[in-house]
């Protein structure tokens, strides 16, 4: 019997699809890109990308049904995973130039304006992982992830009142201030940085998520 994961990247118009494909491909997934609701429903794991505005990518999610699939699988414990914009939906709302925006809600805050000297943050940076996380397991303190982006979530609220139940690792980095870099939430994982673009971190990465489906 196979053992090799089936992982639906979710095309919803915003997103590098083809990139991410490839990443998770070489990290030992079987890859389809699709919007199809069956598939992305069923598969061991569902990766929803995201790049550009806040607004535009909830727009485009909910045009796809793909708002409802994300919380469809996680009611039912099934592994979904955000990167970049894909991350920031994620959270109670975006605010781009004064305009807020609703997101996906599955974690409270708001994806607001880098303050930094330069914007946006683009390049190579290092990310701070807390003890035992397992999205950033066998990697080095020291490991560059890639980032490209202008907002981000700068405080986390959400708190773990059922002691049965892991809290949720938080992984900071810094551009100017402090902001999200990462979040492994059940079965709800997601990063702020490309890991498709990440070199061999982000393909260690991805391995990573891949052996918890």
């Amino acid at each position: 019997m196979s053992t090799t994961r089936k992982v639906v990247v979710f095309d919803y118009g915003f997103g590098n699809v083809r990139s991410a494909e490839r990443a998770l491909a070489r990290a030992g997934a079987d890859v389809e890109i699709t919007r199809d609701f069956d598939r992305a429903m069923n598969a061991d794991g569902l990766l929803v990308p995201g790049v550009g505005a806040f607004a535009a990518c909830m727009k485009g999610l909910k045009e796809a049904r793909g708002d409802w699939i994300v919380d469809r699988r996680l009611s039912g414990g099934r592994p979904v995973m955000g990167i970049c914009v894909g991350m920031q939906i994620l959270f109670a709302r975006g605010i781009e130039h004064g305009v807020e925006t609703e997101g996906l809600d599955e974690w409270p805050g708001s994806v607001e304006p880098l303050q930094a000297d330069i914007v946006p943050h683009m390049g190579w940076n290092t990310v701070d992982a807390p003890a035992g996380s397992e999205l950033f397991a066998g990697l080095d303190a020291d490991a560059r992830f890639y980032f490209v982006h202008s907002y981000a979530v700068h405080d986390w609220s959400l708190e773990t009142t059922n002691p049965a139940t892991r809290a949720p690792l938080v992984t900071w980095s810094t551009h100017g201030e402090p902001f999200v870099a990462a979040v492994e939430n059940g079965a709800l994982w997601a990063t702020q940085f490309h890991p498709e673009k990440s070199g061999d971190a982000g393909a260690q990465l991805l391995t990573n998520w891949i052996g918890t489906l």
